[in-house]
């Protein structure tokens, strides 16, 4: 999958400097609350121009992992989950970011269109696919199917097939972020594995009672903390 995944695009000059600047604070050669060099610094370091490390920079920040303090630099603010490289390939960590925040408004807006149209035999497609999930979860599988089967369901529940023909073509990176964070949660306190369940609990019942405008918060939040879970770790006092 990781093959599958790196063919999709090669990494632009920004991706590979986000990717190795990621490395760094991994590995706390940047640690939480340290300085970044400055952006000719780290230019001349990773070889490229000042607009790619900007690019990158700006990226870090939007993944909550450094901050910008006017006229004193950015800091590196929170350490992600150090184990994220032992599943992941450091060249397709940006990548795993930029699907998670699509898939934040496509699947949360699919998520409203659902509640809006869903149909009894939807509803028993959702069901099913939880029950499967949870399920796997209970034998400390990673149910990456069944995760996929339960999101799609709510996709084909909103009576529009580009949702699901999105979902279907995005199916390796969404399952390689899905397999990624559902490793990282196998490791974590079993609290964890429970929140991840209650999320998709409330995505369906938003969607069972029919009310759209819960359904798409609910399903923000829960890819946007599954993306947080990953990608936001220790935020050090």
């Amino acid at each position: 999958m990781e093959t599958k995944l790196a063919e999709t695009r090669r990494p632009s000059l920004a991706d590979q400097v986000y990717d190795q600047l990621m490395a760094k604070i991994l590995s706390e050669e940047y640690p939480v609350h340290s300085r970044l060099p400055a952006e000719e610094v780290l230019a001349q370091t990773f070889g490229v121009s000042r607009p790619i490390v900007r690019a990158a920079l700006s990226r870090l920040r939007d993944d909550g992992i450094i901050q910008s303090r006017r006229g004193s630099g950015s800091y590196v603010l929170r350490q992600p989950d150090r184990q994220l490289i032992t599943f992941a390939p450091l060249e397709s960590i940006s990548d795993v970011q930029r699907c998670y925040e699509f898939r934040i408004d496509v699947e949360g807006a699919a998520a409203a269109w659902a509640a809006r149209r869903r149909d009894d035999e939807d509803l028993a497609a959702m069901d099913h696919a939880y029950q499967v999930m949870e399920q796997t979860y209970e034998q400390s599988g990673l149910g990456v199917e069944a995760d996929q089967m339960l999101h799609l369901a709510i996709a084909r529940a909103t009576k529009n097939p580009f949702f699901a023909s999105v979902l279907e073509s995005l199916g390796d990176q969404i399952a390689f972020g899905v397999k990624l964070s559902r490793s990282l949660t196998l490791l974590d306190k079993p609290a964890r594995q429970e929140l991840v369940l209650a999320e998709h609990r409330a995505v369906l019942q938003a969607i069972r009672l029919q009310q759209p405008e819960v359904a798409e918060a609910t399903m923000r939040h829960h890819i946007t903390a599954a993306k947080d879970r990953m990608f936001v770790g220790s935020h050090e006092n």
